[in-house]
């Protein structure tokens, strides 16, 4: 970004574990420190410091406007990385095996893919309007769809059916927040942003995909659909 001197706005994607996390419950806020138990939290708080570094030392002057994006748990179709709660669920649901959890009862500010997305390009514009705007944002969902892994779980086996279950793994893994929620008032009060699909209906269109994906479904046209109806929302 620095070498490139047409650049005019760009927008970091980093997570919304960036912040140093006590597990109080309260929703975390932009301005909350920063920080990570884990080698994840702590990489992406880095790039956050980094970001913020940048800024002020290199970008300011020559007016790019970075910012950076905090968003909540994200899901939707297409997702197949592993050790992800979603698409782990849907691999076994579709095998019709019993899907494992690490920590059911870990609580995450759960949204679909194109809540975060929408957010993102309606931040670029407005950076390209103006310096204001270059700082760190949460984008995440409403209160009630921050929800335990296990109710999400449930919830997905629901829509899928054909007898879906899960089962909580008794080993021991390594450290997990098990709170996280964020406040993402800036984005809808500053942006006009705010997420359009509730925390079901984002499942269900993520099964949706899922099953038209395992029936040979024409997979760009399915996502374009999607996006659609949301737009619609």
């Amino acid at each position: 970004a620095r070498g490139c001197p047409t650049l005019r706005t760009a927008v970091i994607i980093t997570t919304d574990k960036v912040y140093a996390n006590p597990e109080t419950g309260r929703p975390f806020v932009e301005n909350d420190p920063l920080g990570g138990a884990d080698p994840y939290s702590s990489s992406k708080a880095c790039t956050e410091i980094l970001c913020a570094a940048y800024r002020q030392s290199y970008f300011a002057a020559r007016d790019l406007r970075l910012a950076t994006a905090r968003a909540g748990n994200v899901f939707g179709g297409g997702d197949w990385a592993a050790q992800r709660l979603i698409p782990d669920l849907l691999a076994a649901f579709a095998a019709g095996q019993i899907a494992e959890l690490r920590r059911p009862e870990a609580v995450r500010p759960w949204q679909h893919v194109l809540a975060p997305l929408h957010g993102y390009l309606l931040l670029t514009e407005k950076l390209w309007q103006s310096q204001d705007f270059a700082r760190g944002w949460n984008f995440g969902p409403e209160a009630e769809d921050c929800q335990p892994v296990a109710a999400v779980a449930t919830q997905l086996a629901a829509l899928w059916g054909d007898d879906a279950r899960w089962q909580a793994l008794p080993s021991d893994f390594p450290h997990e927040a098990g709170q996280l929620r964020l406040d993402a008032s800036p984005a809808r009060t500053r942006l006009a942003w705010q997420p359009r699909w509730s925390l079901a209906q984002g499942l269900a269109q993520t099964v949706r995909w899922q099953r038209a994906w395992l029936a040979g479904a024409d997979l760009a046209a399915v996502c374009l659909r999607q996006i659609a109806e949301y737009c619609d929302d």
